[in-house]
C-alpha cells in the first residue's frame, strides 16, 4: 500500500472507527500525525543516519494508564479493542510498528 493509500485509509476509515469506540475505551484524545513527502525528510534522515520515516504516528490520550486499562477490561472494551486491531491488520505492518506509553514533558509551550 502506498503512503497516500495508507494515510487515506487511516484518516477516512480507521479514524471514524476509533472515534466510535472512544467513549467505551476512555480515549480522551486521538491525533493522527501524517508524514509529508518532502526532500527535507530525506535530508534530515541522512544527516542523522536515521531509519526510513514512518507513514505517520498516532497519539492516543487517556486520563491515566489505569483509565486505559479500565476501558479495555470490560466486555465492550475488549470487543472494541478487537475490532480496532482487526482493522489495523488491514493497513498497518504491526510487527514493525512500535507501541509505547509515555509521559509528556512540555519544554516550550504553544505560543499565540
Amino acid at each position: 500500500m502506498s503512503r497516500e493509500e495508507f494515510q487515506r485509509y487511516w484518516r477516512e476509515t480507521h479514524a471514524p472507527l476509533v472515534a466510535s469506540h472512544a467513549d467505551i475505551l476512555g480515549i480522551q484524545r486521538y491525533v493522527q500525525v501524517h508524514t509529508v513527502t518532502s526532500p527535507v525528510n530525506g535530508a534530515i534522515r541522512a544527516s542523522r543516519g536515521g531509519p526510513e520515516e514512518y507513514d505517520g504516528v498516532a497519539e492516543l490520550w487517556w486520563d491515566s494508564i489505569d483509565a486505559m486499562a479500565a476501558g479495555a477490561s470490560s466486555d465492550a472494551g475488549r470487543a472494541a479493542g478487537l475490532e480496532l486491531l482487526e482493522d489495523e491488520r488491514r493497513f498497518i505492518d504491526l510487527a514493525n510498528s512500535p507501541l509505547f506509553f509515555a509521559d509528556e514533558n512540555e519544554v516550550v509551550a504553544l505560543r499565540d
